[in-house]
């Protein structure tokens, strides 16, 4: 299949590896330049990935302007977010965003009254964890009616990269540093998919604390949802705490999942293997085949192959920053019901 779509990428820190991987495995799209703050690490980026041209991060209007792409990917801090969707609006590029969209709600709202002002512009939130291929798999089974109507999911989640006094050095170390550090940055992530998986929420608890004393923020997080259309899900993590010695990647589901139902229970392991067993008969082995590949089953790339998708049919994203935004609310209501230790209720 030829190219058709000319992208541009700014950022080329831990992360953005796995989205130019993804990139220079969708024939539909050729990365023609990308930026960063450091000349330098955008160079060693392109030369990595076939990237004809780089420029340094202040230049970026400039490569907007030169290569004139369809699109431009935003893999950069949350605080630089804002500057270059005003910088990519004011030229008609369309983009796709690396969430947390903003550091605040506030300058959260200011993006989206950006993306209201200009409906010629496509944007899409680079939000993945729901792209996780357990996640579609569970949402199949689910819609399928094999377990009968949703009670309650529990999620068990310990990474084991947040403690020592060198806590996430290694892959992002400007997480030391956030005052909202796990809710902010990883349960956002649990939050969108709850909601992928069981509708909106209308009532959500959340107790968070601080077990590294290195670090700004909080690095454990227990919330409870209970969901308008049914059913509860509680999140209990952590990254302090290590996993389980027998698992060798805590990294690739995060965690293990519990799923009760009123005709049985689904089961998934660190190891992404799903089990069902419904009442009064044995567990079974769901069969499906999750990727090794990239991060987390590979969602990176089913999430740009979303995007590509959909940009192409000119039909929504499934991460719309309308629809994203009830996301970023709840990661808003947890942190109020942290500080005054109640319950937050959603309008019906």
């Amino acid at each position: 299949m030829s190219r058709s779509l000319k992208g541009c990428i700014v950022g080329a820190g831990y992360f953005a590896r796995f989205q130019y991987q993804s990139w220079q495995s969708i024939p539909e799209v050729e990365i023609v330049a990308n930026c960063n703050r450091t000349l330098e690490k955008a160079e060693a980026m392109a030369a990595d990935y076939g990237i004809p041209s780089s420029y340094a991060g202040a230049d970026f209007e400039e490569m907007l302007v030169r290569e004139k792409p369809d699109f431009v990917d935003i893999i950069t801090p949350p605080e630089t977010h804002l500057e270059f969707c005003r910088i990519a609006f004011k030229h008609g590029v369309h983009m796709i965003c690396q969430k947390p969209l903003a550091p605040t709600w506030d300058e959260t709202l200011e993006l989206l009254e950006l993306v209201k002002a200009h409906p010629e512009v496509r944007f899409m939130v680079h939000e993945n964890w729901r792209w996780q291929p357990w996640y579609r798999e569970i949402k199949a089974i689910l819609d399928s009616g094999v377990l009968g109507d949703f009670h309650h999911l529990n999620f068990l989640c310990r990474l084991g990269d947040g403690w020592g006094e060198d806590a996430y050095l290694a892959r992002q170390p400007f997480f030391r540093d956030y005052k909202r550090l796990f809710i902010f940055e990883t349960g956002v992530h649990f939050l969108d998919t709850f909601r992928f998986l069981f509708g909106e929420v209308s009532s959500l608890y959340a107790s968070t604390s601080r077990r590294n004393p290195v670090i700004a923020g909080e690095d454990s997080a227990l919330i409870v949802c209970h969901f308008r259309e049914g059913g509860s899900a509680v999140l209990d993590a952590n990254r302090y705490g290590e996993p389980d010695a027998s698992i060798e990647n805590p990294r690739y589901t995060f965690g293990r999942l519990r799923l009760d139902c009123s005709k049985g229970n689904l089961t998934l392991s660190e190891e992404g293997s799903i089990r069902i067993q419904l009442l009064g008969e044995e567990a079974t082995v769901h069969p499906y085949s999750p990727s090794q590949e990239g991060f987390a089953g590979n969602c990176v790339h089913a999430t740009q192959q979303h995007f590509v998708k959909q940009f192409l049919a000119e039909e929504p994203f499934e991460s719309e920053a309308h629809d994203y935004l009830k996301s970023i609310e709840l990661v808003e209501l947890a942190y109020q019901s942290a500080a005054n230790n109640q319950v937050q209720k959603l309008p019906s």
